[in-house]
C-alpha cells in the first residue's frame, strides 16, 4: 500500500499594508524599550526637572524684592547666587564677529604665560583653523594653553584638529565624553564660553568656534551675538569656573599664585558660573531675582526663549506691576525651531499681562542679555530654557552699571528696528497647524 504526499497549501501572504503595519509595531516597541531603559540610567526625574523658584519675596514686612538700584542689591546677588559682585571691574561690549575676533585673536596673540580655553560649540572651517594656528604658535612660544570642549558641542571636530592641537604642545580635554557609565550626565552640558589670557584677560558671551560667528550679525548668514571682554577680579572668578571644570574631566585641580587686580574707577561686576543641582539652582535664583528686582524696565533678549512657567508668571507678574518687560527672540531663521514653537505657546500668556515681544528678522539671533532698569546688565551664555536654567554649567558676566545699562538699552532698542513685533490681534490670526506645533512643542519643553 502507498501513500501519497500531500503538499501543504502555502501560508497566506500577508499585505503589504499588514506587513509594514507589523514593522511599524516593531519600531515602536524597540523605540519604547530603548526610551525605557534610557530613563532609568539617566533618571526620568533629572532628566525632566523644572524650575524651583516660583515667586519671590522680601523678608521685610512690606516683603518686597529687593530691587537693583538698591545698595543691598549687590550683596543680594551674592548671597543667593554665590557669585562674587565687587567693584574694580573694566567691561567692554563686544557685538557680533566683526566686534568680537579681530580682539580676541589680538588678546590670544600676545598670550605671554597662559591661556585657558572653555568651549562649548565648535565646527571645522577658517574660523577653527584660525584659532588652532594661535593656539599652536604660543603653545610653541612656551606659553601654558590649555583647551576644554564639551565632547557633544564640538561632535564634529575631526580628530585629526584635536592631534595637531597636542603635538604642537596644547593641553586638550574633552568634558563629559558620552559614554554607558557616565550616560546620566548625557543631559548635563558645559555650554560654558570662557577664555582667559595670563589670568588677566577674560572673555565670554554666546560665540561659538563657526564661520557663521563671522561677519556683522544681519546679513550674508552672519549670526547676531553679544560677548564681552573684561578685566579685574571677575577674570579669576572666571579662571576658577575653567579649574572647576578641568578638574571634572582630568582629576588635576589646578591653583596658582592669582592676585586680584582693580581697575581704576571700574565699574561692579562678577561671574556667575552655574552648574546643575538638587533644588534650585544659582540661575534659577539669579534670574528670578533679577526680574523682581526690575522696577521701570526689563529688557531681555534671548536667542532660544522657551521658560518654565513658573518663569512666564514671573514676567507676567513684572508686566502687570507696571514695569516695561519687553523680550527678543529668535525669529523664522532660527537655528532650532522647536525651541521657537515652545516659547510661542506662552506668547498669549504674555501679552495679556502686558508683555512687549519681538522676533528676529535678519537671520539667526544668538544673543543671550538682559538689562534692567538701565544699570544691571547680564552678557553670556545662557539661554531662557530649563536646559541652561537646570541642567547645562553656563556662564554670565553681571554688571551694576548705569554706562554699561544705557549702552545696553541702546543696543536693544537699534535690535528692534530688524525685528517685528507681535500684535496679539495678529497673532491669533496664525494658521491651526503652527498652534499645534506649539502645544506638541511646549509638551517637551523641559527637554530643550
Amino acid at each position: 500500500m502507498t501513500t501519497t504526499d500531500t503538499a501543504s497549501p502555502d501560508p497566506p501572504r500577508l499585505s503589504r499594508t499588514t506587513r509594514a503595519m507589523a514593522r511599524v509595531r516593531g519600531v515602536a516597541r524597540w523605540t519604547a524599550i530603548v526610551l525605557v531603559l534610557l530613563f532609568a540610567l539617566i533618571g526620568f526625574l533629572q532628566t525632566t526637572r523644572g524650575t524651583a523658584v516660583r515667586h519671590v519675596e522680601g523678608v521685610a514686612g512690606d516683603q518686597a524684592p529687593v530691587a537693583v538700584d538698591e545698595p543691598h542689591f549687590p550683596l543680594a546677588v551674592t548671597m543667593l547666587s554665590g557669585a562674587w559682585v565687587t567693584e574694580g571691574q573694566h567691561v567692554e561690549i563686544m557685538l557680533d564677529g566683526d566686534g568680537t575676533y579681530p580682539r580676541l585673536w589680538e588678546d590670544l596673540r600676545a598670550a605671554e604665560r597662559s591661556i585657558t580655553l572653555q568651549i562649548y560649540y565648535g565646527t571645522p572651517g577658517r574660523m577653527a583653523q584660525e584659532l588652532s594656528a594661535i593656539l599652536q604658535e604660543r603653545a610653541h612660544a612656551g606659553v601654558r594653553v590649555a583647551l576644554l570642549y564639551d565632547a557633544f558641542g564640538t561632535v564634529d571636530i575631526p580628530a585629526d584638529a584635536r592631534r595637531r592641537l597636542r603635538e604642537s604642545g596644547v593641553i586638550v580635554q574633552p568634558f563629559r565624553p558620552i559614554r554607558l557609565q557616565t550616560l546620566h550626565l548625557a543631559q548635563n552640558r558645559s555650554h560654558v564660553r570662557g577664555i582667559v589670557i595670563d589670568g588677566r584677560i577674560g572673555w565670554t558671551g554666546g560665540f561659538g568656534i563657526d564661520d557663521k560667528w563671522y561677519g556683522d550679525g544681519r546679513t550674508s548668514g552672519s549670526w547676531r551675538e553679544t560677548n564681552v571682554r573684561f578685566t579685574g577680579p571677575a577674570v579669576v572668578q572666571l579662571q576658577a569656573a575653567f579649574a572647576t571644570a578641568w578638574v571634572e574631566a582630568t582629576g588635576v585641580l589646578l591653583t596658582g599664585r592669582t592676585s586680584i587686580t582693580r581697575e581704576e574707577n571700574g565699574v561692579t561686576a562678577g561671574l556667575l558660573y552655574t552648574t546643575p543641582t538638587l533644588g534650585s539652582t544659582s540661575a534659577e535664583r539669579f534670574m528670578a531675582l533679577s526680574i523682581a528686582g526690575a522696577r521701570r524696565t526689563l529688557y531681555i533678549t534671548n536667542a532660544y526663549f522657551a521658560p518654565d512657567a513658573s518663569f512666564v508668571d514671573q514676567l507676567a507678574r513684572a508686566a502687570r506691576s507696571g514695569v516695561d518687560v519687553r523680550i527678543l527672540t529668535s525669529g523664522p531663521l532660527t537655528d532650532v525651531g522647536i525651541v521657537r514653537y515652545a516659547g510661542r505657546a506662552w506668547y498669549e500668556r504674555l501679552l495679556t499681562a502686558g508683555v512687549r515681544l519681538y522676533e528676529w528678522q535678519p537671520g539667526n539671533l544668538h544673543a543671550k542679555t538682559f538689562v534692567v532698569d538701565g544699570r544691571w546688565v547680564s552678557i553670556g551664555s545662557m539661554n531662557f530654557d530649563n536646559r541652561s536654567m537646570a541642567l547645562n554649567d553656563e556662564a554670565m558676566l553681571m554688571v551694576l552699571d548705569e554706562a554699561a545699562g544705557a549702552r545696553m538699552d541702546e543696543i536693544f532698542f537699534e535690535d528692534l528696528q530688524d525685528a517685528t513685533e507681535i500684535v496679539a490681534d495678529q497673532f491669533d490670526r496664525r494658521p491651526w497647524w503652527q498652534r499645534m506645533a506649539e502645544i506638541a512643542s511646549n509638551l517637551v519643553t523641559r527637554l530643550l
